[in-house]
């Protein structure tokens, strides 16, 4: 019974930690989306070459397409400086 409780907590601290120290995903866009089936427009824009982006789509129904944001020329607003208020003493 101390053992099973023990492993458990390992368990646990273990996926806890890597809840914890787990990073976000740096948003990239490449120039070639996945698109149909399963994902919206403009789809999963993951490859930097349409062949990269062929050999992933081959037999899951979906087809290749140019990212609109390279097609286009469109690329993101960078947000404005966040104004941090000073604090006041009392």
């Amino acid at each position: 019974m101390r053992t099973t409780q023990l492993a458990l907590l390992t368990l646990g601290a273990t996926v806890l930690a890597g809840f914890v120290s787990a990073t976000p995903a740096a948003a990239r866009d490449y120039p070639w989306c996945a698109q149909g089936g399963e994902f919206d427009y403009p789809g999963e824009c993951a490859y930097s070459t349409y062949e990269q982006c062929q050999a992933s789509v081959s037999g899951r129904l979906l087809y290749c397409g140019p990212n609109p944001r390279f097609a286009y020329g469109l690329t993101p607003q960078p947000r404005p400086p966040r104004r941090v208020r000073p604090v006041t003493p009392y």
